[in-house]
């Protein structure tokens, strides 16, 4: 078994739940990742921010566990936690040693069959205070902070399940209601909505049996179907300008591109990592070092499952006028169009990527949530190789193709300027 090819066991108990166990034996640890398919992209328009609230909610305790418990006990066990919230699903994991296993399957059950039970409006508006000042703090205070939410704004279609922020707009979640959230908890936090993954030093039947122990009795509820989308481009370039606190001006390039695991995503990632990856990539070595008329620059590609887009970012020097950065980008990768890249960028970009693999590859709890991740977007919990080889894959002339692609694009441009005195 080499060490991109995993083994492990798929199986859904009987309300709908599944199960993913690999074994690993190395370190006395075990990682617990449960993804539930639920994310901001399926929230709707006047009611954004309720996926994210729950990531904050779910810590606030359920019948049999008392608020704030749930870090206490995974920390007096050892153990590490935590919960993340994206466009597409919520994350909560945990990674611990391996004898308290129990431990964290119980509190994941417990919150997942016994939260409702526990919630009340004190807990509700205590939860809401604290997202909407986690965004005033994030986004509308911060410098640049608004940036993103722009974006997904303006770049996605109206009403495109991408086209708000994951953290909600704050009159959205100033007015969330006690119904309001239970209803999104009987939609989506389902047994039959979720991928428990269980990753380390385990014994698979032992584990099975537990997992039976403490999530087989909880019901399943019926979950809307997800967001269709379709890949879309622009009718035109379109631009905006916002005026922030800011003591330099910011440059954001957006363009509509594919989603996750779709032809061309790879490439685009390629091509990010040789614009600007390191140091001496293109766009660092020339706007940042050579001419110095960028206080620093950068470029990847987003993709989720319901879109994907390029982004590019650089923040101008003082006196330096955002049309010339954004002149310099187009120029440097219309270099590439004109005379591709050179087999010493492209060798040294494949062999990053392979380096954060095996890197990643190295910690069970980053196992786990990529068994997840594959699982929730593949269908394939083992897809480590498979991914690997679509770098692997890509040839220089690829990149030169993506690059031609990309700026043939109607795209987003966002300038982040200094507020007038």
């Amino acid at each position: 078994m080499s060490l991109l090819n995993l083994s492990y066991t798929k199986s859904k108990i009987k309300n709908g739940l599944e199960v993913i166990i690999h074994q690993d034996k190395s370190l006395p640890l075990v990682a617990v990742n449960i993804w539930y398919k639920v994310g901001s992209a399926n929230e709707k328009p006047d009611k954004t921010g309720l996926a994210h609230l729950f990531e904050h909610m779910m810590f606030q305790g359920s019948e049999n566990v008392a608020k704030e418990m749930h870090f206490k006990y995974i920390q007096e066990a050892g153990g590490i936690l935590n919960g993340s919230t994206s466009f597409d699903r919520t994350n909560y994991y945990e990674k611990l040693p391996s004898n308290a296993l129990e431990t964290a399957l119980w509190l994941e059950s417990d919150r997942m069959g016994f939260l409702l039970k526990a919630l009340d409006e004190s807990k509700l508006e205590n939860q809401k205070s604290v997202v909407v000042n986690e965004r005033l703090e994030r986004y509308d205070n911060q410098p640049y902070g608004l940036a993103w939410e722009l974006i997904v704004k303006n770049l996605f279609p109206e009403g495109h399940p991408y086209s708000w922020p994951t953290i909600g707009f704050k009159k959205d979640i100033e007015s969330f209601s006690l119904d309001d959230v239970i209803n999104f908890f009987k939609l989506y936090y389902s047994p039959s909505n979720a991928t428990l993954v269980i990753a380390g030093d385990v014994d698979i039947q032992e584990a099975i049996i537990l997992v039976e122990k403490y999530f087989g009795e909880i019901p399943s509820f019926e979950t809307p179907a997800f967001p269709q989308t379709e890949n879309f481009s622009l009718a035109e370039n379109l631009y905006v300008e916002h005026k922030d606190n800011v003591q330099l001006q910011r440059l954001y390039l957006a363009f509509p591109t594919v989603k996750c695991y779709q032809p061309s995503d790879a490439e685009y990632e390629i091509l990010s990592d040789i614009l600007s990856g390191s140091k001496n990539s293109r766009l660092n070595k020339r706007l940042v070092f050579d001419e110095q008329i960028a206080q620093d620059v950068s470029a990847f590609q987003f993709a989720g499952k319901y879109g994907g887009m390029f982004i590019i970012v650089s923040t101008a020097k003082p006196g330096v006028k955002l049309s010339e950065l954004k002149q310099k980008i187009f120029e440097e990768i219309s270099l590439i169009v004109s005379n591709g890249i050179t087999e010493k960028e492209f060798i040294k970009t494949q062999n990053g990527i392979k380096s954060n693999f095996i890197s990643a590859m190295q910690n069970i709890d980053h196992i786990a949530d990529h068994l997840n991740h594959y699982n929730f977007y593949l269908g394939e919990p083992n897809s480590f190789e498979f991914d690997i080889n679509r770098y692997q894959s890509v040839n220089p002339d690829d990149v030169q193709k993506i690059a031609k692609d990309l700026i043939s694009k109607n795209y987003l441009e966002l300038n982040i300027i200094q507020k007038e005195n």
